[in-house]
């Protein structure tokens, strides 16, 4: 569920016109994440270089650097945008809608990506399977949760732990997204990556059944 930089260009393409200065950054970043991307499936993440990268952009480190801090930057560079368009998605549904029921159908635009199988599986591949990404993936994800919270609280009964609540429910959603994910990954690809969300959403919903009795 990760967005390809393709995506993020002809997004940038398609939305209202911004100041050309910030068109033509959001674009140049779009197009050194494609190569970067392009260099760790071919070379690995440890493998490549960020002189590499820069020498395939046909830039120079010193412009790369102006783009991004580091190379985990550029791997990591389609999490932050995919959590505004989550959120966005989320502020359109209705709003007397049940809080799990919107941002399941908030997570959909992940499944608007325009991805093959094999290119997400891929790319999911590369993140979870470097520990300093995996750790920076579910750093930025957290991050969702000041994103989503505000829009899921007005949808909850109203008391003095609504706001609580409400980063518990965004919290919670962005677990079992990733867990989602990370068992996808594990199958290949040869699964559903939304009926392992339902999976987990349904397991940490599931009231505790009460312990069996023993017989003496």
């Amino acid at each position: 569920m990760i967005a390809s930089s393709e995506e993020m260009y002809h997004r940038c393409m398609a939305q209202k016109p911004a100041p050309l200065r910030e068109q033509t950054r959001s674009v140049v970043r779009a197009l050194l994440t494609k190569t970067a991307l392009e260099l760790f499936a071919a070379k690995g993440y440890d493998g490549t270089t960020l002189e590499e990268i820069a020498a395939a952009a046909g830039v120079s480190k010193r412009t790369l650097f102006n783009y991004f801090r580091n190379k985990e930057d550029l791997a990591l560079n389609g999490l932050s945008e995919q959590g505004e368009l989550i959120a966005a998605r989320l502020a359109e549904r209705p709003a007397d809608e049940d809080p799990w029921t919107s941002l399941r159908a908030a997570f959909q635009v992940l499944e608007e990506i325009d991805l093959t199988a094999e290119r997400r599986l891929e790319m999911t591949t590369l993140l979870f399977g470097n520990e300093s990404l995996r750790a920076g993936h579910a750093e930025k994800q957290a991050r969702w949760q000041d994103l989503f919270a505000p829009l899921i609280e007005p949808r909850l009964p109203d008391s003095d732990r609504r706001a609580l609540q409400a980063r518990a429910i965004a919290a919670a959603a962005i677990t079992c997204l990733q867990a989602a994910t990370e068992e996808w990954m594990r199958l290949g690809g040869q699964a559903d990556q939304f009926d392992l969300y339902d999976a987990a959403v349904q397991a940490i919903r599931r009231p505790a059944s009460p312990p069996e009795k023993t017989t003496t």
